[in-house]
């Protein structure tokens, strides 16, 4: 039941959370890597680290010949897709996440360049007039699993906010990164090599506007693309974060989720080949490029190329006398200072002017220190950085300064989130009267005129619920919400609308209809909770024996279910869900915003309680 849903499409989880999810559980796999290749590089047979990475792999086709030693596929290549990935994740919270309302990310993105530009003065103040100057970039950026990771062992004490902000920032970072690394750290450009990777990025747009859904075309272009790149002399990870750009994200449309429907009872009547693979490439096409794209390389992403990265990269012999150089070397106390002194002060004190200038905030004053001290974990675009400003002695002192850094960095976040969760309550929530208020997701705000409510119609917790008489995890989900309510006495203000999947439930509409029906006399929820209970009942006659039971005037009821009277009633709702872009009964929302996830009792408890505990200062709306 937890995690059971009747979809208009498959419902796949929210895209913004399973990012998180998959970064947090990513970085356990990373730190790792990371292990092992300090255990490989101070083994008995430590030359046998470099040794290895620095073995020439080639591709050959006739008299043309690509050839890389194997860091330099993991670096150049390897990498290429997780900053398409990178891609993926910008795109989708510019077209449905976060980044969709441009001016409340404002002051996220003010504090991710504060956090980048204080790290970089830093660095360059220690380095001034020194060749090492050139690693200024290093401390610029946050890596996005070890980031959230550390969120992830914070626990309860880094709220979803916080959450929210880092991911934001890391964004910025990287995008900005990559920026810099295509700018100031690439050399010899060959205009005529990049002019051919624009030529073909032009190819994939066409394609895309083509209507082109077929990866094989996509791919061949792409790495066309990234091998232009190569060549060109700009760093070729540039490319996999472009076309992680062009792959756009939306929810799927009714006309789409009609067409899978139509198309899978096709197949159900004659299960042959045939309909198998188009009902399989309509299935396909009702979900995003973007999405299909994230749920198909992210977890290859985190749990291999990026660990691989570390295992390629973060291998340094360590002993007494490189002990002693770091300690000395301004690259090392560049590094160290940049990351975690000037990643927070950055961050926040962007912020604070911001704040100045009437910029709302996104997360109260303390959990925004939290968040700028997590920001100091700098690991995998820092190591790629360092990787291409420097070599030799240089280069173990730079990953030397970026391991020790994004520890000392971590140590910190625990300690100043632990601390944090000690604080008294006024100061734990300073600046929460600032805060932007959260994006809404219902499209259609609650009408207490003309929506179905159960408890207060002003609660501080509104539950609005989509569903589907005949959908099985309805049913299952109603003993759950009707404990809920009980629970929550006035604070909880339940709503119930209307989704009849037509195509996959045909007694739907009418129930919903005979619902409203009972609703004109006064008896909805009666009915609402009869048809819940008895889903294997929902034929017309059915349903004039329900209304017989609750004692309706059953000539009135019959007449305005004969009538279609409340198909209009039924019809706004169905409205109202496309536009929140539901995809399946049921569909929550908390206070305007999806819960996604698991909506058992404990699931929607703990929803409901967070809600409780970020309105506990604001004062009670009257109503009307």
């Amino acid at each position: 039941m937890a995690n059971g849903q009747t979809p208009r499409s498959r419902r796949l989880a929210s895209p913004i959370r399973e990012f998180i999810a998959t970064q947090s559980s990513g970085a356990v796999v990373l730190l790792a890597a990371t292990v092992a290749a300090l255990v490989w590089a101070n083994s008995p047979w430590p030359d046998s680290y470099d040794e290895f990475w620095h073995t020439e792999l080639a591709i050959r086709l006739g008299d043309a010949e690509l050839s890389l030693d194997i860091r330099e596929w993991v670096n150049d290549g390897l990498m290429a897709l997780f900053f398409f990935v990178v891609g993926l994740e910008i795109r989708r919270e510019f077209d449905m996440g976060e980044l969709r309302e441009r001016s409340r990310v404002a002051t996220p993105v003010l504090a991710a360049l504060g956090g980048m530009i204080i790290p970089a003065l830093l660095y360059l103040a220690v380095n001034a007039g020194d060749s090492a100057v050139h690693g200024w970039a290093i401390v610029m950026g946050t890596d996005t699993a070890f980031a959230l990771g550390v969120l992830a062992l914070a626990g309860k004490r880094a709220s979803p906010r916080t959450r929210t902000f880092v991911l934001t920032a890391v964004i910025v970072d990287d995008v900005v990164a990559l920026t810099i690394i295509a700018i100031a750290y690439s050399e010899d450009v060959s205009l005529a090599a990049l002019g051919v990777a624009v030529t073909l990025f032009g190819v994939v747009l066409v394609l895309k506007h083509s209507g082109v859904r077929h990866g094989v075309p996509y791919f061949i272009v792409g790495s066309g693309i990234w091998l232009a790149t190569l060549i060109s002399g700009v760093h070729a990870t540039l490319a996999g974060i472009a076309l992680g750009l062009i792959a756009s994200a939306f929810p799927p449309s009714r006309e789409d989720l009609e067409r899978v429907g139509a198309v899978w009872r096709l197949f159900r009547e004659q299960p042959v080949p045939e309909y198998a693979r188009t009902a399989s490439r309509t299935l396909t096409t009702a979900i995003s490029p973007n999405e299909r794209l994230q749920h198909l390389f992210h977890p290859w992403v985190n749990y291999l190329i990026v660990p691989l990265f570390a295992l390629a990269n973060a291998g340094l012999v360590i002993n007494g006398d490189v002990l002693r150089e770091a300690a000395t070397s301004p690259i090392t106390l560049g590094i160290v200072l940049g990351l975690v002194v000037g990643k927070p002060i950055g961050i926040v004190g962007v912020t604070w002017l911001a704040s100045r200038f009437g910029f709302p905030l996104t997360v109260p004053w303390p959990q925004l220190i939290g968040a700028g001290t997590v920001g100091g974990v700098g690991f995998t675009v820092s190591l790629l950085i360092a990787g291409i400003a420097f070599e030799g002695h240089q280069l173990d002192d730079a990953k030397l300064g970026i391991l020790a850094a994004s520890l000392i960095a971590t140590v910190l976040s625990l300690l100043v989130f632990r601390l944090i969760a000690r604080l008294p309550g006024r100061a734990r929530t300073a600046g929460e009267d600032r805060l932007a208020a959260p994006i809404v997701d219902l499209a259609d705000p609650v009408d207490p005129e003309v929506d179905h409510i159960r408890g207060p119609a002003d609660g501080r917790v509104t539950l609005v619920e989509y569903g589907d008489f005949e959908c099985p995890y309805c049913g299952r989900a109603e003993p759950a919400l009707r404990e809920l309510t009980h629970a929550f006495g006035d604070d909880l203000t339940f709503v119930f609308r209307h989704l009849p999947l037509t195509d996959v439930h045909e007694h739907a509409q009418l129930a919903a209809e005979a619902a409203e029906a009972a609703g004109k006399q006064g008896r909805f929820w009666e009915l609402h909770d009869l048809l819940l209970t008895h889903q294997d009942a929902l034929t017309y006659p059915d349903l004039l024996r329900h209304a017989e039971d609750l004692g309706l005037d059953v000539d009135r009821f019959a007449r305005d279910l004969s009538s279609r009277h409340f198909a209009l009633r039924v019809t706004r709702d169905v409205e109202s869900a496309e536009q929140s872009g539901v995809a399946g009964t049921p569909t929550f929302f908390v206070n305007g915003q999806r819960h996604h996830g698991r909506y058992d009792l404990e699931s929607l408890r703990a929803a409901i309680t967070r809600e409780l505990g970020a309105n506990r200062s604001q004062p009670r709306d009257p109503g009307p």
